[in-house]
């Protein structure tokens, strides 16, 4: 593995990395960078499939999150359980949490406060054996995260 240090890079300057005469990942005059791409139309711009793991979350009574460790999350519940206002939220942050109920199920689910859900309620998830239901999320601000739930994904 090579080093490369980039300085004098100036307003007008493009930065290109390939490898066998393919671009790999650019930065333009704009600051707009692109992967896969020579000339990135947006901040961000993949050419290509991309993906973000699915971080497992530890089942406790208390289920902590942490959203700089990932953006998508699963966990089994193995009793009925707080899903606990996450650290490190950042307004814009989306993902999705897959809520899977154990072999013997009948699990609930509540909330923190910063949760937030269509008409002020939280969902009654999904409560057969093996259940997996999902919860798409997208950070408003520090203190409201807009959740929807998919249930019984099958």
């Amino acid at each position: 593995m090579s080093t490369i240090k980039v300085s004098n890079i100036n307003a007008t300057s493009t930065l290109t990395f390939d490898t066998s005469g393919t671009d790999r990942v650019t930065i333009d005059a704009a600051g707009n960078v692109g992967i896969g791409t020579a000339t990135p139309a947006k901040q961000l711009e993949i050419t290509g499939a991309s993906r973000a793991t699915i971080t497992s979350l530890t089942d406790a009574t208390s289920i902590a999150i942490d959203f700089d460790t990932a953006q998508n999350f699963a966990v089994t519940l193995a009793g009925n359980r707080t899903l606990e206002n996450p650290t490190n939220i950042d307004p814009g942050q989306t993902g999705s949490i897959f809520v899977v109920q154990d072999g013997t199920g009948s699990r609930t689910l509540s909330f923190g406060s910063v949760w937030k859900f269509a008409g002020g309620t939280a969902p009654t998830l999904s409560t057969a054996a093996a259940a997996v239901d999902r919860l798409d999320y997208i950070v408003q601000t520090s203190t409201a995260i807009h959740a929807v739930a998919t249930l019984a994904l099958s």
